[in-house]
């Protein structure tokens, strides 16, 4: 297992180096002045090659690049911008500050939306599954799967307005979707995030029902469940104990790269619901042309991604006992 780790983790690193090095060429794709924005609406040319020299770029691309690398483990200096202590992800050309602080302020509420949203659409949709499953054939399973297909072909920017004017402008049993830490007020945290968790749990629970329900019908099939059955145990035990845990495993996988894309940022939840969360945070900077923080956004979302992939091949083996990692 230790060494499977090391090898999953020392290939991560070098993926999150790839990603960073191919966002950064992208960026220089676009043909606009990142400078211009730090430098003010009365800039001058002089002011101008001096912002250009704080940022760092007025060197070539590779240069520049491994500048910013160099500067997640030693930390980096901005010249009059000021100076952006390791890990140091950059300096926001829009925002002027240094990214890692802007991310670290608006991740909070992205983790909240990230976390509540999967506890709610795994229990519906893994609980749905299970019904239609035992219920195979029956109307518990046709409305199960009836009501998967029409939740598959939603989209969140569709549902997310309609629930709101409905939920929160029309009937006012939700309130209109806020952040508020859960330190602060847990009810309030609740509250403000239960209409995004809700529309994002119509949206990803059709997955979960569709796989779970699929996965424990081939389960239930299996020679080693019915020998299960055979020797007398019980429907439930032979259900919890068998088929379930063998049916759990590409559910695991699709949960663990749905969490790790939500954690990255999920950028039409959050604008849709006015939430300034990571997801938000990117699209401002995609539009402001804002490399660093660009950057400092996709590594995240990659991290995520990835560390979660990791937690996910190392799951599969306590949930199987039939597989193990080299």
């Amino acid at each position: 297992m230790f060494r499977f780790l090391v090898r999953r983790l020392l290939g991560a690193l070098v993926i999150l180096l790839i990603i960073s090095a191919v966002t950064f060429w992208l960026f220089y794709a676009i043909p606009r002045d990142p400078a211009m924005m730090s430098c003010g609406k009365n800039c001058t040319p002089d002011m101008l090659k001096q912002v250009r020299h704080n940022l760092g770029i007025d060197h070539p691309i590779p240069v520049q690049y491994w500048y910013w690398l160099k500067g997640i483990f030693v930390g980096r200096s901005y010249g009059d911008f000021g100076n952006c202590s390791a890990p140091c992800l950059g300096y926001s050309f829009a925002n002027r500050e240094p990214v890692l602080g802007t991310i670290m302020d608006r991740l909070p509420l992205t983790l909240s939306l990230a976390f509540g949203a999967a506890v709610v659409f795994l229990v519906i949709g893994v609980g749905a599954g299970m019904i239609a499953a035992l219920k195979q054939g029956k109307w518990q399973d046709k409305v199960a799967s009836s009501a998967s297909l029409l939740g598959s072909s939603l989209q969140i920017y569709f549902v997310g307005y309609i629930a709101m004017y409905f939920l929160v402008f029309k009937l006012g049993i939700l309130d209109n979707p806020s952040y508020t830490p859960i330190t602060e007020n847990p009810v309030k945290w609740v509250s403000g995030l239960l209409l995004p968790w809700l529309v994002l749990a119509i949206i990803f629970t059709a997955n979960y029902t569709r796989m779970s329900r699929s996965q424990l019908v081939e389960q239930l099939s299996e020679d080693y469940v019915r020998t299960a059955r055979a020797k007398g145990l019980s429907r439930r035990n032979v259900f919890l104990r068998f088929a379930w845990r063998g049916a759990m495993g590409p559910i695991v996988t699709i949960f663990g790269v749905d969490l790790g894309t939500l954690i990255g940022g999920a950028i039409i939840t959050e604008s849709v619901f006015s939430l300034q969360g990571v997801g938000r945070l990117a699209l401002d900077a995609v539009n402001k042309s804002d490399l660093p923080m660009v950057l400092g956004v996709t590594l995240l979302s990659a991290g995520a991604i990835v560390l979660f992939n990791i937690i996910v091949d190392a799951v599969y083996a306590l949930i199987d006992p039939r597989i193990r990692l080299a």
